[in-house]
């Protein structure tokens, strides 16, 4: 079996940023109601059921970066974002990629939950996350990685 490069994004995929937002408080600002990337707390985000087991596997067989879309203007949300993953997949740390641009990562595959960054432009395969749609969920993604793990032999 060939390892593949796979890039999983944070937000949405292995960081429950869904579970944040409907907890959270929004500011009363009506400019960042809407946005809930301007005021959830991205160092307390849970990690979404099955990530951790998924992730493990994935990092055991292949090559794994977090490729990661931050906002722009809160910079604390950067270093949050690295100590979260330290806390909960320290195997990950030092792979941690920051981009607005994921079509311009080079890989086999991105496991990504948002279409805006890039990711239908991605020259491998885009996997189109949604850990409450069972088609798209943590299950349904090792299924499609072991698919193209057979196909890469």
């Amino acid at each position: 079996m060939k390892k593949l490069r796979i890039y999983v994004d944070m937000d949405g995929v292995i960081a429950d940023f869904e579970k944040a937002k409907k907890a959270g408080k929004p500011p009363s600002s009506s400019s960042q109601y809407n946005r809930p990337d301007l005021w959830v707390d991205y160092l307390h985000l849970d990690v979404i059921p099955g990530a951790e087991e998924a992730m493990s596997y994935l990092n055991e067989h292949h090559e794994v970066f977090i490729a990661s879309t931050p906002p722009w203007t809160r910079i604390q949300v950067w270093a949050d974002k690295r100590a979260w993953l330290e806390q909960w997949f320290p195997d990950l740390k030092r792979k941690l990629i920051l981009t607005h641009r994921k079509d311009l990562l080079i890989g086999d595959v991105l496991i990504d939950d948002s279409r805006f960054r890039g990711q239908p432009d991605f020259q491998g395969e885009w996997f189109w996350f949604n850990q409450n749609w069972e088609n798209k969920n943590w299950k349904a993604c090792l299924e499609f990685i072991k698919k193209l793990e057979n196909e890469k032999v």
